[in-house]
């Protein structure tokens, strides 16, 4: 098995999202989660950018719908913060596809509605 990429940048991220469910458990909405760990990333001085907008190109043209990914941290990480019963597919897919338009070498997927925090990493 190869070295995992961004192996400590992605254990801080992880980190930071085990305290954040520990603090306040499962059942809040996304938004609160997004809140608390851009306090945390702030606290810990981790570089990150919320709300990052990407756009999508076909054929050359850039189309009008945009993506906006929940982070980006470290230059070259997604994460996307979920609140739900359970990781689905239909949330693997949409990291892939902001792996797709970004050009980042990784995306996590955070899920804070379980009783323990439930994460996937992906690359393309």
């Amino acid at each position: 098995m190869s070295d995992l990429i961004l192996k400590e940048e992605c254990y801080e991220i992880i980190g930071k999202c085990m305290e954040v469910h520990n603090y306040l458990g499962r059942g809040f909405k996304e938004i609160v989660y997004k809140d608390a760990l851009e306090l945390e990333f702030g606290e810990a001085t981790i570089p990150f950018e919320r709300e990052k907008k990407y756009e999508v190109s076909y054929k050359g043209v850039v189309l009008p719908h945009r993506f906006y990914a929940d982070f980006v941290v470290y230059d070259q990480i997604i994460l996307e913060v979920k609140s739900a019963k359970m990781m689905s597919q239909e949330f693997v897919s949409q990291a892939m596809n902001y792996l797709k338009v970004s050009d980042n070498p990784l995306a996590i997927i955070v899920n804070f509605g379980e009783a323990r925090l439930n994460y996937k990493r992906l690359v393309l």
